[in-house]
């Protein structure tokens, strides 16, 4: 009983962290928020203070998000903060999961879509560089999503780039559960697999590392699949195309399988990944071993211990995914200078 009760005691003394979603009234959030809220992400016996950020037309929704958030009666939820001013949403923040972004209208030009998320993230990667703890976490999830990643860090210049993160989870997880069902086994039993670069349908999801378990013994994925044309064919085109297959049957984007990867990615990044482990993260690619151009945010694997991401290093490179790595890398290199052209305007 005793050991019941010092349990108790410390989870009630924990100092709560600060947690802002962005989009918070989006339906991602509203497949995220919960898992947040009941300790699936930060810990079991960690309090919670969570920030939702959302533009003025949408505070209305906000509300009612707040009052489920309440009526779900969690624990670790010490206070819910609504709100559409950045120096609210952003001070002095432990994590950042920044969903929102301006989703692409009909008939919007690329550069149009990029220009105005140069302006959001420009403005919340001022905000957390002047509001938010100087070891804040930033996760940016909102789309193009390794582009606003890069101007949100060039944005908050007092923050360590190797802070600042995207969404490339979700991509990894999709490749991981295709590998796993062409094989017959649990996603589990599939790791190693790699996202290299964008998180768009040029991204690289690549599988001559990756291991899975078949009945107890561990072999190579293509080993395992037996089917090279399907591994170098559709296994990569239905992942590089599965957000817009979800949207043609939903009518809607991935939520549910975007929340929970954003819960995978930040849950690794507070508690690492297990030994033998790597997983995909777009990050920032200076010093790289991978002849990336170095200025960008590009999908890599990583390795991460004491909240902190190590590329993988020494994984050889064929001539097949090198073509397809500076491929991604070349939509990237554009992106990156028409959002800087912006950024200096």
């Amino acid at each position: 009983m005793k050991s019941d009760q010092q349990c108790l005691f410390v989870s009630v003394q924990a100092e709560p962290i600060r947690v802002v979603v962005t989009g918070a009234a989006g339906q991602i959030a509203y497949s995220l928020l919960y898992g947040i809220a009941k300790g699936d992400v930060f810990g079991k016996e960690q309090p919670i203070i969570l920030v939702l950020l959302d533009i003025p037309p949408m505070l209305p929704v906000l509300d009612g998000v707040v009052m489920e958030l309440q009526d779900c009666a969690l624990p670790l939820l010490r206070e819910v903060i609504p709100t559409d001013k950045v120096e609210v949403g952003f001070k002095d923040i432990d994590a950042a999961i920044l969903v929102g972004s301006m989703p692409r209208k009909e008939g919007m030009e690329r550069k149009d879509l990029l220009k105005a998320n140069v302006a959001i993230f420009k403005t919340q990667g001022a905000a957390l560089d002047k509001y938010a703890k100087k070891t804040v976490k930033v996760l940016v999830v909102g789309n193009p999503a390794n582009t606003n990643c890069l101007i949100a860090s060039k944005s908050a210049p007092s923050i360590p780039k190797e802070n600042f993160s995207c969404l490339t989870r979700l991509d990894h997880n999709r490749a991981s559960s295709q590998v796993a069902m062409r094989c017959d086994v649990g996603s589990d039993k599939v790791k190693n697999v790699i996202i290299w670069g964008n998180h768009s349908s040029t991204q690289y999801p690549d599988v001559h590392h990756a291991k899975v378990d078949v009945h107890g013994a561990e072999m190579g994925a293509y080993e395992a699949v037996k089917d090279e044309a399907w591994l170098r064919g559709d296994f990569i085109s239905t992942v590089q195309q599965r957000g817009a297959a979800v949207i043609k049957a939903r009518k809607l984007s991935s939520a549910m399988s975007a929340a929970k990867a954003i819960c995978d990615h930040m849950r690794d990044i507070w508690f690492g990944t297990r030994e033998g482990e790597f997983i995909s993260m777009g990050v920032y690619a200076g010093g790289n071993p991978y002849g990336i151009p170095e200025d960008l945010i590009y999908s890599f694997p990583v390795e991460i211990q004491n909240k902190t991401w190590k590329m993988v290093e020494g994984l050889p490179i064929n001539d097949f995914s090198r073509a397809k790595m500076d491929a991604t890398a070349a939509e990237l290199v554009e992106e990156r200078d028409t959002a800087l052209d912006f950024l200096s305007q």
